[in-house]
C-alpha cells in the first residue's frame, strides 16, 4: 500500500507540474509576443525546468541521506538561513524588488532562503520534540524553542513577507498541536501576538492597502487592485469548459505577472470550473496521500515531519487559490508545483523527498 501511495503521490505532483509548464510557457511567451521584448518565449519555461532539476538534485540527496540526518542538521540549517535572511536585508547585498528584499541573488539566479526555512523549521522543531514529550515540556525550554524560530520569522516579516511568516507560523501552531505542548503555552501569548501584530500590520502602509484592495479592488483599478480585479474576470470567464487551450484573453497583459501568484486565474479561464476543479482535486490527492504517510511512519519525528510538509504544501496551495478567486486577500504565496517561482519550486520538490523518505519508514500508524 506504501508503495501504491507513494506512486499516487508522484503521479499527482508531476501532472500539476507538467499543467504547470504548460500555463508558464503559454503566459509568459504571450507576454514577450504582445510587449516584442527582446528574449525568447522559451525563456521562462527553461528556466522553471532548470530550478525543477535543481530541486530534484536536492530532493535525491536528501532522499538519499535520510529525513533523520536532516532533523539531525536543523539547528545547523537554521543558524545558516537565519544568516542568509539576514544578508537578504543588507542593502547592495540583497535584491530589491517591488519594495521587498527578499532575494539573493547567485550566478544569475534568483535565490529566495524564506522558502527553504519553511521547511527547516518544522524540521528543528520535530528534532527538538521528539527529544522531550510534549505534555513535560517546561515553559522555560519551551520559550527558548520558540525563541529560536522565531529569529527567522522576524527577518521573514522584515523583508517584508508577511504571506510566507504567516504560513511558518501555522506551522509552529501544527507542530504544537501535533505534539501535545500545553494549550496554555502557546494559546495565550499567540492570541497576544495575533492582536499585537494585527494591529501593527493594519498600520503598515503595506499592509493596510493590500486590506483595502481585498475589501474594494474597484477603488484602485489601475494600482494594487488591478490583478484581483482582473483574476476575478479572468476566473469567471473560463465558465464551465473554459476559453480553451491558449485562448485566454487576460494574459494578453491585463492582468500582468500572470505567470506568478495569479497563473491559476489564467488556467481557469482557459479551461473553466471542469479544470480548476481537477487541479483542487490533485492537491486534496496529494494532501491524503501525505497525511496516510504521516499516519503509516512508525518513528515519532516521522510523523510529526510528514504531517508538516503535508501541511505546508496543501495550505499553500489553498491560500493562493483563495487570493485568485477573491476569497481572499493577497498573500505573496504562489501554487506549489505549477506557478513560476525557481525557489519555491526547489524546496517543495525538495519536501517531496523528504515526504518519500519517510514513506519508507513502513506501513504502521505510530500511536
Amino acid at each position: 500500500m506504501v508503495t501504491f501511495h507513494r506512486l499516487l503521490l508522484l503521479i499527482c505532483v508531476t501532472s500539476i507540474f507538467a499543467m504547470g509548464l504548460v500555463m508558464i510557457f503559454n503566459t509568459t511567451s504571450a507576454e514577450v509576443l504582445d510587449h516584442a521584448l527582446a528574449k525568447s518565449t522559451h525563456q521562462a519555461l527553461f528556466k522553471q525546468m532548470s530550478y525543477a532539476f535543481i530541486g530534484l538534485i536536492l530532493a535525491a540527496g536528501v532522499w538519499s541521506i535520510g529525513y533523520q540526518r536532516v532533523l539531525s542538521w536543523s539547528p545547523y540549517l537554521l543558524i545558516f538561513f537565519s544568516f542568509l535572511l539576514l544578508l537578504t536585508l543588507i542593502p547592495g547585498i540583497g535584491k530589491e524588488v517591488n519594495g521587498s528584499r527578499r532575494w539573493l541573488g547567485i550566478a544569475g539566479f534568483s535565490f529566495q532562503p524564506s522558502e527553504f526555512v519553511k521547511y527547516i523549521v518544522p524540521a528543528y522543531l520535530t528534532y527538538r520534540l521528539q527529544q522531550a514529550d510534549g505534555p513535560f515540556l517546561s515553559f522555560k525550554a519551551f520559550l527558548k524553542l520558540i525563541a529560536q524560530v522565531g529569529i527567522p520569522i522576524l527577518l521573514i516579516l522584515v523583508e517584508p513577507n508577511n504571506g510566507t511568516a504567516g504560513v511558518i507560523g501555522l506551522s509552529v501552531v501544527v507542530m504544537c498541536v501535533m505534539t501535545r505542548v500545553r494549550f496554555k503555552y502557546w494559546a495565550l501569548p499567540l492570541s497576544v501576538l495575533l492582536f499585537i501584530g494585527a494591529v501593527s500590520a493594519y498600520h503598515l502602509p503595506y499592509v493596510s492597502a493590500r486590506l483595502k484592495v481585498y475589501l474594494h479592488p474597484e477603488l484602485d483599478l489601475r494600482g494594487k487592485g488591478h490583478q484581483p480585479y482582473q483574476a476575478k474576470i479572468a476566473a469567471g470567464s473560463g465558465q464551465i469548459f473554459g476559453r480553451g487551450p491558449g485562448n485566454s484573453l487576460q494574459k494578453l497583459s491585463y492582468l500582468p505577472e500572470a505567470q506568478n501568484d495569479y497563473i491559476a486565474a489564467i488556467y481557469a479561464e482557459e479551461f473553466g470550473f471542469i479544470g480548476i476543479a481537477s487541479l483542487v482535486f490533485l492537491y486534496m490527492l496529494i494532501g491524503y496521500v501525505g497525511f496516510y504517510i504521516a499516519h503509516t511512519t512508525q518513528n515519532r519525528g516521522g510523523f510529526y515531519f510528514a504531517t508538516a510538509i503535508t501541511f505546508l504544501i496543501c495550505f499553500q496551495a489553498f491560500m493562493n487559490l483563495g487570493v485568485v478567486s477573491g476569497l481572499l486577500p493577497s498573500t505573496g504565496l504562489n501554487l506549489p508545483f505549477f506557478s513560476q517561482g525557481g525557489t519555491s519550486l526547489m524546496a517543495n520538490i525538495m519536501g517531496l523527498g523528504l515526504l518519500l523518505n519517510i514513506a519508507q519508514e513502513g506501513e504502521y500508524a505510530y500511536v
